[in-house]
């Protein structure tokens, strides 16, 4: 684990010049796992470390932000993950510009990464697991085959480390655990968008972000909401996202002629905004890492209902900052939304106590440091 980590102390009077390190990433496309991505490596302490970011696929949005911060973004364009040529790519890239250490994070980057830092003889490799993986056990086994060439991996949940132990069966001595954060100032202090402008009215609105995705469970909160609306008819549904299912989720919804009251408006910049503007956030994941949606929700002053799933227990105490409901029970979720939204007291129990919890705990000076400081005792051990 990453605590009691201490950093090497600085002689002010000679001071060395930064370290490089490498970052490896699959996409840069707009992402819970890309967003933190981008603010771990545009917060770190330049006068520490000297950061290049290698990109699989094509470039994102979220590339601009990290050529404004000055630092390099190389993209191999890989059209899709049996591209294994991008594997030569990276080890040539990672031979001239020689770091340290590669930090990788998402599956693909974890096997691509570990594969090209051992042909370009990196000395140290730090992969990310970001969720406990249920679809399939081929990355599982991929992972343990190659841990041969990782020197640690950063869960960003207990339960995700469990997982990962139990499930991967990876070395628990190669694990450690630094959550997920939020720039709480952001969602703290954002003006609400004006629903109209989204064609929505002044009764409560319930908010989605998220992949449409199997593992995202958006037809339980369909499902789910289109109960509701036989009780509360005037209740609106926001849906903020896209992905594999948004063809079929609209069709449902125009096929039961409920598209006045449940929006599919796919990927949007203004999450702060929208969160501001709406009465309860509701993710009914199947399974996940640490989702930064809730962590956002929370700082943002909004209820949630939520799955209990890897790491929503880890932000949640159930019935005080936040509402957790069982995985793929619609009937339950159903409950826990009006639960919230017909009871004004505990919808504004949960945002009170919800706030400062996150604003303690889940900082992005507190991340950043925990990051810096494992690259800090992987590099000293070695010199040692």
């Amino acid at each position: 684990m990453t605590n009691g980590i201490v950093l090497p102390a600085h002689d002010s009077s000679e001071r060395s010049p930064p370290v490089r390190i490498a970052f490896c990433i699959t996409d840069l496309d707009v992402g819970g796992a890309e967003r933190m991505f981008v603010e771990l490596v545009t917060r770190l302490d330049r006068n520490r470390w000297e950061p290049r970011v290698y990109c699989l696929s094509d470039s994102g949005a979220l590339a601009a932000r990290l050529q404004a911060a000055e630092i390099p973004v190389i993209c191999f364009g890989a059209k899709n993950s049996r591209n294994l040529r991008v594997i030569q790519k990276l080890t040539a890239e990672l031979k001239t510009f020689s770091p340290v250490l590669l930090q990788c994070f998402l599956f693909h980057a974890n096997f691509v990464g570990r594969l090209a830092a051992w042909r370009a003889g990196v000395p140290h490799v730090v992969c990310g697991i970001r969720v406990a993986e249920r679809r399939s056990r081929v990355p599982l086994w991929l992972d343990r085959l190659t841990q041969g060439f990782v020197d640690q991996n950063v869960c960003v949940s207990r339960a995700v480390a469990e997982f990962s132990i139990h499930k991967a069966r990876l070395k628990a001595s190669k694990i450690s655990v630094i959550p997920n954060a939020v720039d709480f100032d952001r969602f703290a202090s954002a003006v609400a968008v004006d629903r109209a402008s989204l064609g929505l009215s002044v009764a409560p609105l319930v908010l989605f972000v998220g992949r449409l995705d199997p593992q995202k469970a958006p037809f339980i909160l369909l499902e789910a909401f289109a109960h509701l609306l036989e009780r509360h008819p005037d209740w609106q549904l926001l849906l903020v996202g896209d992905g594999p299912l948004r063809a079929s989720m609209e069709e449902w919804v125009t096929q039961r002629g409920l598209d006045h009251r449940i929006q599919i408006a796919g990927w949007r910049p203004d999450i702060p905004e929208l969160l501001k503007a709406a009465d309860l956030l509701t993710l009914p994941s199947l399974w996940e890492g640490m989702p930064n949606i809730v962590l956002e929700a929370m700082a943002a002053g909004l209820p949630v209902v939520v799955s209990r799933v890897e790491g929503t227990e880890e932000l949640i105490r159930d019935g005080e900052t936040g509402l957790l409901v069982t995985p793929g029970l619609p009937i339950e979720l159903e409950r826990r939304i009006e639960t919230v939204l017909t009871d004004p007291e505990l919808c504004s129990r949960l945002k009170n106590a919800a706030q400062p919890a996150v604003q303690k705990l889940f900082t992005m000076d507190r991340m950043v440091s925990a990051y810096e400081q494992l690259y800090a005792r992987l590099i000293a051990e070695s010199a040692r």
